[in-house]
């Protein structure tokens, strides 16, 4: 598929490279050079993502001409952006991106802004290509869009997206934005890959960056064709799995965090949902136990509502999700 007005051609599968943070650099290896055997060039990592880039610069130095690397910045100011990109292009072991990205910062840099003159200096430098941005929030996704200066939005797009990501889509595919989907699994909410990917396929201007983590998640995706579309099984998926979460759940994307109680916010705003999709995780450890009596220290401040890209009322979210959590634990509801 072509990548926008990038005209990058990429594979339709993209690699999300934050999940090879959790294994050891030959596990992380092996799967990215699996994933190269078999066709996949696109791989989104950033700054943030503790060894991600190393792991990537490792695994395709010798081959760096053969794909493409996007990588994204948190920093907003000019100095941090420029010590970020120097500190990327040094761990992926190459001179340039094919794409760099603000990565979720809370404003959307516009053409007079330094932090944007910025990005094109480093343009001007031969250090990155194109120019992209990531954001959790619509008023942001669609403020890019209508500044005509981004060449990628990367926003969270699966079968649980509504009317508002569905029109998000369809603005890019008229702009010529090329369309990035993460969480394109829901935030680990969205176990039915094939449903997934079947769901994303009917958008040729898409391209999901699935997360990967297990040599097994890289076959999956892998083995399915690439004409795959929805039929009546993955359609039926989809309804229940609609009707299960509806709207009012938490992706999981960490924007909240983190809580001055040291509440694990991501992880008990959504465990209710964790125990009865998935029964057979060891959600119900003492381990786990403990993180969710944390929930009780919430004092309610809201710098977590302030701060959650989805306007949750998370405080609330936190009481349903414990009360839910402590049926479950003893005996009232089950699984």
């Amino acid at each position: 598929m072509k990548l926008g007005k990038t005209n990058l051609e990429v594979n339709k599968n993209g690699f999300g490279a934050l999940p090879i943070q959790r294994r050891n650099y030959a596990e992380s290896i092996e799967i990215l050079k699996t994933a190269y055997d078999n066709g996949i060039d696109f791989y989104d990592t950033a700054r943030f993502y503790t060894d991600s880039e190393s792991k990537l610069g490792c695994a395709f130095e010798d081959v760096r001409e053969n794909i493409y690397i996007a990588s994204k910045t948190g920093m907003e100011s000019v100095e941090e952006f420029w010590r970020d990109l120097e500190t990327s292009l040094k761990e992926l072991k190459t001179d340039y991106l094919d794409l760099y990205q603000f990565h979720n910062i809370s404003f959307c840099p516009k053409e007079e802004d330094d932090l944007y003159k910025a990005m094109i200096k480093a343009k001007q430098e031969g250090k990155i290509n194109h120019i992209g941005i990531t954001t959790h929030k619509i008023t942001i996704a669609h403020e890019a869009l209508d500044s005509g200066l981004y060449e990628t939005l990367q926003y969270p797009f699966s079968y649980l997206s509504g009317a508002e990501e569905l029109q998000l889509v369809e603005k890019c595919r008229q702009l010529d934005v090329g369309f990035i989907a993460m969480k394109a699994m829901g935030g680990g909410l969205l176990k039915q890959s094939k449903t997934s990917y079947a769901y994303i396929n009917q958008f040729d201007n898409v391209l999901p960056i699935w997360g990967i983590q297990r040599l097994s998640e890289l076959e999956e995706f892998l083995s399915y064709p690439n004409d795959l579309l929805l039929d009546d099984e993955t359609k039926k998926i989809i309804e229940n799995d609609k009707k299960e979460l509806g709207d009012n759940f938490c992706r999981g994307c960490g924007y909240c965090m983190p809580c001055p109680e040291d509440i694990n916010i991501s992880l008990c705003a959504r465990m209710s949902l964790w125990i009865r999709r998935f029964p057979t995780e060891p959600n119900l450890d003492e381990k786990t136990q403990e993180i969710m009596k944390k929930t009780l220290d919430c004092i309610e401040c809201y710098e977590c509502v302030d701060n959650c890209p989805y306007e949750l009322d998370i405080p609330e979210l936190l009481k349903e999700n414990y009360d839910d959590y402590m049926d479950v634990l003893e005996g009232r509801t089950i699984i």
